[in-house]
């Protein structure tokens, strides 16, 4: 893949190719698409059913790229369907191809420490442009600080994980730990690698959050995976959900209250609902052989509540409910939060979170004493992947 990218650069040089990103337009689909560019649509009806499904994970708003050659015409499209994907189509002559590859990223891990001027988000946006970061952090400390009583010269400070990609940052942050230090008092939240949830430093939940598995289902047929190299088909192949197999016409049911965002047929998912929650969730029911009636968009549904009947509507090869779980907008597997039920760490689960909080607590303080300031991404790389060697 790497040789082919370089390639396909040396062309693009040579023939002064022009790239150009765009945002991706609400309710625009993949086939839209070909046809506004112009490309055959066999090159969505050739693709496998389970590749036509994923194809269905486009949202509005991700930016994505496409490189002209000198008399406008089209060479690549590389359009991002998760933090992890994305679909690359390239022109050979005459004749397009599509292909399903991984995203090329940096991975940083940064602690910072952020005065505070005006609020704890406003300022994290003032000082790292990142919308994201300002989001999780807010979220993270939701259930125990009251931003509304900081001051200025209070201060805060973030150890956390993200992607760059062409210079700016890309995905949703992780935080392992931040501070809140206010009125001499400092507040702790860490996250515990082992379930992704946020506690304190007694070990308990600050994470209310956690959902039911939505049907009565005979096995799980494809478990969620963001890549995973098929060694005869000799790509990759992402699956951005969970398929329960059932019969059709079983029951389905929200998996956390929340509020009905779509009810109608999206692309290779086929007849498909999708529910809105608190913490900026979002759960995504498909292949559904009808809905339940009564529920319309803007519907309000509480947990456990009949939504729909399983089928084998859209790109599907036999009945079953694909259900995908969003964060941020972030495809996430489903399987780390359902099984999320417990309200404090207890006996050796605690022992080992207590024992790797005590170094976070450290760095978070030392790092506002030495007042640590944001990454300047200029540093890095601000080419296309397109053109990128």
């Amino acid at each position: 893949m790497k040789i082919l990218l370089s390639f396909i650069f040396i062309v693009s040089v040579l023939f002064s190719a022009e790239v150009k990103e765009l945002s991706w337009k609400r309710g625009e689909s993949f086939l839209t698409f070909l046809n506004s560019q112009n490309i055959p649509q066999d090159l969505y009806f050739n693709l496998s059913k389970s590749d036509q499904e994923l194809c269905s994970e486009l949202t509005a708003g991700i930016k994505y790229q496409i490189m002209y050659d000198d008399e406008d015409k089209i060479l690549q499209v590389l359009i991002p369907i998760s933090e992890e994907m994305q679909i690359h189509i390239t022109k050979d002559k005459n004749n397009y191809d599509v292909d399903f590859v991984p995203i090329a990223f940096t991975e940083i891990t940064q602690t910072i420490s952020i005065p505070i001027k005006w609020s704890p988000y406003q300022d994290i946006l003032n000082n790292t442009s990142n919308k994201l970061l300002a989001n999780e952090f807010i979220r993270a400390f939701k259930r125990s600080v009251n931003f509304r009583k900081m001051r200025v010269g209070d201060n805060i400070a973030i150890k956390f994980t993200q992607r760059i990609r062409d210079g700016k940052y890309f995905g949703n942050p992780v935080i392992h730990a931040a501070m809140v230090e206010t009125r001499k008092r400092k507040y702790y939240i860490y996250m515990n690698e082992k379930d992704g949830r946020y506690y304190d430093h007694k070990g308990r939940s600050l994470t209310s959050f956690f959902m039911k598995v939505p049907l009565r289902y005979r096995r799980i047929s494809d478990p969620f995976t963001y890549k995973r190299w098929h060694p005869i088909k000799k790509r990759y192949r992402a699956h951005l959900g969970i398929d329960y197999a059932a019969p059709t016409g079983r029951k389905i049911f929200a998996s956390a209250d929340g509020k009905i965002i779509h009810r109608s047929r999206k692309g290779g998912y086929g007849k498909t609902i999708m529910i809105r929650h608190k913490g900026n969730y979002k759960t995504l029911y498909a292949h559904m052989s009808r809905y339940r009636g009564g529920l319309r968009v803007g519907s309000w549904v509480k947990q456990g509540q009949h939504v729909g009947y399983v089928g084998s509507t859209g790109m599907s090869t036999g009945p079953h409910l694909h259900f995908g779980l969003y964060r941020n907008g972030r495809a996430i597997n489903p399987n780390k939060i359902i099984t999320i039920t417990k309200e404090k760490l207890r006996g050796k689960a605690k022992k080992r979170f207590l024992a790797s909080i005590k170094k976070l607590s450290k760095e978070l303080s030392d790092t506002i004493t030495q007042d640590i300031q944001p990454l300047n991404l200029q540093e890095f790389d601000r080419k296309t992947q397109l053109t990128k060697t």
